[in-house]
């Protein structure tokens, strides 16, 4: 969806021209349109993204590493 955002937003169309075209493939409101609010919070993430790519390299190692730690720790009944 977001490619999609960030393509037809490149053509000059709006936020709220694009969001009824789109649909949520899964989860709860599977088959409904994202709002706006979502649309506009996936295009500052992706645009945070792109102008940090080493913080977000960072935190996504940070997350591997205490992900692979507690899958070795054993846990206590």
């Amino acid at each position: 969806m977001l490619h999609t955002v960030l393509r037809r937003r490149t053509l000059g169309e709006s936020v709220e021209r694009i969001q009824p075209d789109l649909i949520i493939p899964t989860g709860k409101r599977k088959g409904h349109s994202p709002s706006v609010a979502s649309i506009y919070r996936a295009l500052a993430e992706h645009e945070k993204a792109q102008t940090y790519p080493e913080a977000v390299e960072a935190a996504q190692a940070d997350f591997t590493a205490l992900r692979q730690r507690s899958a070795t720790t054993p846990t206590s009944a």
